[in-house]
């Protein structure tokens, strides 16, 4: 199968000025954020239709099981399309689907059927593959490929202050302005109004980069398929693709179960609406760290820096499950600070050296966010066994995956040459 093609970035090849690839980058950080934004959503969705729907937690993961599964199932016809049509048109296409997916949540809430509710999740998470798909192989060829990982960094930023964004508006609209629903108990219908507002501003967006004039680049296609070609023969791919899996599902699985984690009464006994605002400060410590990291991986390894991140991640998490009050709360929302370079510097250490076989190494690594669906059903099969507080083992054991590939895994074999 196609995937989306990588474009060439070789001196000689470029014909737009770097006027206008800053024009580019500075629009494609409209889509990081919208992105991050319905994301982080998931996370207040969990708990307020796990009350509403009585679920166990384990049910409630579902959201992210159906979010994220979209990433391994569409990556690849994604890719394919893509290809064919282009980076900006795939854009357009990504962003319609994802208007559609939210339009679906009106119905989802006036059937009361939960089974909906992951169907419409379903089809916006598959628009959001395919902007995935589209947008971060783009902004890597925007520019030297010495610094895509701060480039990449940098745009991700932008995705971090939409999910900084997102726990505010969903927590207002869902939960009220009091954080309470009165004596009744939340319904599923009080997500339609945020779903219909995302539906409008998707659509929007879609319809301006229609007609926005983006940098053509030269690219070329490859039609090996994912599952086999040269990528493969690329450990550190390989391994880089193994710790995207880690890193988005101990991501995910954190933010999935802060709400829960924080209104417990040996942590901060908060209400589940005052829990889901602070999750700002978890998404927030994100968007700072990658600001500080597009700066800092100008001089430093991504190596080294994706594996002292690892490592201070773990100390937080034990830190937080070995104590109580303000001390296990803010410990565990300092993680998302050192989560923050860990996704874009993973895919450009995974991505280097490639040559020819980077569009496949991209549509790996982009299958290997479905991370985001199995660790946390794991975690939340943890919580109802163990307990909330110690299923947070799981995400903690990911992070030293992450510290080993920083230091180790993502080193590029001498033996491994490539057609450039």
């Amino acid at each position: 199968m196609d995937i989306p093609a990588q474009p060439n970035t070789q001196d000689g090849d470029n014909t737009v000025s770097n006027g206008n690839y800053r024009f580019a980058l500075i629009s494609l950080t409209t889509l990081f954020f919208m992105w991050g934004f319905i994301t982080c959503l998931n996370d207040i969705l969990i708990p307020y239709l796990k009350g509403a729907f009585n679920l166990s937690f384990t049910q409630a993961m579902l959201i992210q099981f159906c979010f994220f599964s979209a990433y391994f199932i569409v990556s690849l016809p994604a890719g394919m399309v893509v290809s064919r049509i282009g980076y900006q048109k795939g854009i357009v296409l990504g962003l319609g689907i994802a208007c559609v997916g939210c339009l679906l949540f009106f119905p989802a809430a006036s059937s009361q059927v939960y089974a909906v509710f992951l169907l419409a999740l379903f089809v916006l998470a598959s628009g959001i593959t395919i902007l995935q798909v589209s947008a971060n192989p783009y902004v890597t060829a925007l520019g030297s490929p010495k610094t895509a990982s701060s480039r990449l960094t940098m745009t991700q930023a932008f995705n971090a202050f939409g999910t900084t964004v997102a726990p505010f508006f969903g927590s207002y609209l869902m939960y009220g302005a009091t954080g309470e629903h009165g004596a009744g108990s939340p319904s599923a219908s009080d997500v339609q109004v945020p779903y219909l507002i995302l539906a409008g501003t998707l659509l929007l967006i879609a319809l301006i980069f229609m007609y926005l004039k983006l940098p053509k680049l030269n690219h070329t296609s490859s039609n090996t398929g994912v599952f086999k070609g040269g990528a493969w023969h690329h450990k550190h791919l390989v391994l880089g693709a193994v710790g995207i899996f880690m890193y988005v599902g101990a991501e995910v699985a954190i933010g999935s179960m802060l709400v829960n984690y924080l209104a417990s009464p040996a942590v901060g006994g908060l209400t589940e609406a005052k829990a889901a605002q602070l999750l700002a400060y978890y998404w927030g410590g994100a968007m700072v760290g990658r600001f500080i990291g597009a700066v800092v991986m100008q001089k430093v390894s991504g190596g080294y820096v994706l594996a002292f991140n690892a490592c201070i991640a773990i100390a937080l998490i034990l830190l937080s499950l070995s104590s109580t009050g303000d001390l296990a709360l803010w410990s565990i929302l300092g993680v998302g600070l050192f989560n923050s370079i860990m996704f874009p510097t993973i895919f450009s250490l995974a991505l280097h050296q490639l040559g020819k076989d980077t569009p496949q190494g991209s549509g790996i690594l982009c299958l290997a966010i479905v991370g985001g669906a199995i660790i946390p059903l794991l975690q939340g099969m943890l919580a109802d066994s163990i307990g909330v507080t110690l299923s947070f083992l799981l995400p903690a054991s990911c992070y030293l995956y992450i510290a080993y590939y920083g230091l180790v895994g993502s080193r590029v074999s001498k033996f491994q040459t490539t057609e450039k």
